[in-house]
């Protein structure tokens, strides 16, 4: 533990409080309880800064793929002669399985559906329209925007770690906005909000994988009931797994397991989509694609300023922005450091392109299943989600297809797998920083870390469920997103200043 921080001993302490917090019983608090508290924040947020969150994810899509197209596109993240530290397979597979991994099992199927059953604003529900436009939302929730979020702080923290031998750590990149005020109590606030804000979106995801393993358990074996002793016994389990798998390093567990990952989730998806409506699936999935890359510029700012009423924008779109951008300091640093040696242009289309067309053919599978059954079949899905839980959408699903429980267990395998390499992936980013950007932080902080983000994610199902979890990722993006807007900015004056550096020196020997 020599090599920990005042980011560690100030992020631990907060983090024990706020568990200590959601132990304590209403009955000494009051109101004054965890998910009320939140709860309160939460509307606050999204009633005065929703607008924010909508404009600051279009702009960073907009940014990255300004990237790809400019100057800057050559400039390798690491030396000129640095090569890749690992083949694409691998690459796609760790940045895939710590980015949505359990988001997209989840979802998979339950979002179209309750896109269909309750629409946008300006559809009505059950119909052909609202079947398209609940797969276009899917599309748009888990496509370029997420990855763009990503890709900002991804590519932040690669260029200036390996090409300009700054330490992993979130504030460096702050560096030419701030100068050396980021070696003091500016930069320790900065890392503590993105140590914080990993915590919560991993949590986040920890809690949906508890509860979709327990919602399979129960719906395969009807004696087990899906409550939170069940979800907190699964927790328990994982976490010796996952805590296991980090003390092997990045190049043992989480490699593995992220390509094991990835050929079990494509054997699942090749198995319905074949067992499936083959034709109507891959229809549905190219008629939703253009329609998605059509309506993206209109899609990327649709706000509801005269229907108040309607909460759907705010419930789907701001929700999830916000739950990308808190687990931008995560998923940014884990992606940041298996990208080595690649260029600017090669890294923002591989994290933009290939997760996203990887993630419409997941929802057209898995949701055009659902849909298909629903609605030309009168498989009430819908009505087994409102009696069992968003959770059972994907076992509701395959059950109604050849092999159904054995690929339900392979489902729950998978949720488990993904499990793991998220809250692995996210020990190690917390280690590193934690301990001034170590690239090998030690087992001792990532156990640390690991024990925390566990406990943070049953004591959110404890005080709210699914709820209160939801409610802590969209409280802490909000600060991070302006850290992230400030990592734009000081990103672009170093590629511009590199760049003009470089032309002078080319000119110089020239003459």
């Amino acid at each position: 533990m020599k090599k920990v921080t005042s980011v560690f001993v100030v992020s631990v302490i907060v983090s024990v409080l706020f568990i200590i917090w959601g132990i304590l019983p209403e009955s000494m608090i009051g109101s004054a309880n965890l998910a009320n508290v939140t709860g309160l924040i939460q509307a606050f947020i999204i009633e005065k800064f929703g607008w924010f969150y909508l404009l600051t994810a279009t702009f960073f899509l907009i940014f990255a793929i300004g990237l790809i197209f400019s100057k800057f596109g050559n400039v390798k993240l690491g030396k000129d002669d640095d090569e890749p530290e690992y083949s694409y397979l691998s690459w796609f597979a760790m940045l895939f399985s710590a980015g949505m991994g359990i988001g997209l099992v989840f979802w998979g199927v339950s979002e179209p559906i309750s896109h269909y059953s309750a629409p946008p604003p300006n559809q009505e529900a059950f119909t052909d329209a609202a079947a398209s436009a609940a797969m276009r939302y899917s599309f748009f929730h888990w496509g370029l925007h997420p990855w763009a979020i990503y890709s900002v702080i991804a590519l932040a923290l690669a260029y200036f770690t390996f090409r300009h031998n700054q330490n992993g750590v979130i504030s460096n990149i702050l560096r030419p906005v701030f100068g050396d005020k980021v070696d003091g109590k500016l930069g320790v606030l900065v890392n503590f909000i993105a140590v914080f804000a990993t915590i919560f979106g991993v949590a986040t995801s920890l809690g949906l994988g508890a509860i979709q393993i327990g919602g399979g358990a129960s719906y395969l074996f009807p004696g087990i009931e899906n409550g939170f002793a069940t979800q907190l016994v699964i927790i328990v389990i994982v976490t010796v797994l996952f805590m296991v798998s980090a003390q092997t390093g990045l190049n043992k567990g989480i490699k593995y397991l992220s390509n094991i990952n990835v050929v079990l989730a494509i054997l699942l998806m090749i198995f319905l989509l074949f067992a499936g409506p083959t034709n109507f699936i891959m229809d549905f999935f190219t008629t939703t694609l253009g329609s998605y890359i059509q309506n993206l510029p209109s899609l990327s700012f649709r706000l509801t300023p005269f229907d108040q009423e309607n909460t759907w924008v705010q419930d789907w779109t701001l929700f999830y922005w916000a739950w990308w951008i808190s687990w931008a300091p995560f998923v940014g640093t884990f992606i940041a450091r298996i990208s080595k040696g690649r260029t600017v242009r090669e890294f923002v289309i591989g994290v933009l392109a290939v997760p996203t067309i990887f993630g419409a053919l997941w929802f057209s599978v898995f949701g055009g299943a659902g849909l298909f059954l629903q609605h030309f079949q009168g498989i009430e899905i819908i009505e087994i989600i409102n009696e069992r839980g968003t959770e059972v959408a994907l076992f509701a699903v395959l059950e109604n297809f050849p092999m159904g429980t054995f690929m339900s267990i392979l489902a729950i395998l998978l949720i488990c797998t993904f499990f793991i390499t998220s809250a692995d992936s996210a020990t190690f980013v917390l280690g590193m920083q934690t301990t001034n950007g170590s690239l090998n932080p030690p087992n001792s902080v990532k156990f640390v870390w690991g024990l925390i983000q566990s406990a943070t994610a049953a004591i959110l199902l404890y005080t709210g469920g699914l709820e209160a979890l939801q409610t802590a990722a969209i409280i802490v993006a909000l600060p991070f997103a302006i850290i992230m807007i400030l990592m734009v900015v000081a990103l672009w004056r170093t590629l511009f200043k590199e760049k003009v550096i470089r032309v002078k020196v080319v000119e110089k020997k020239d003459h």
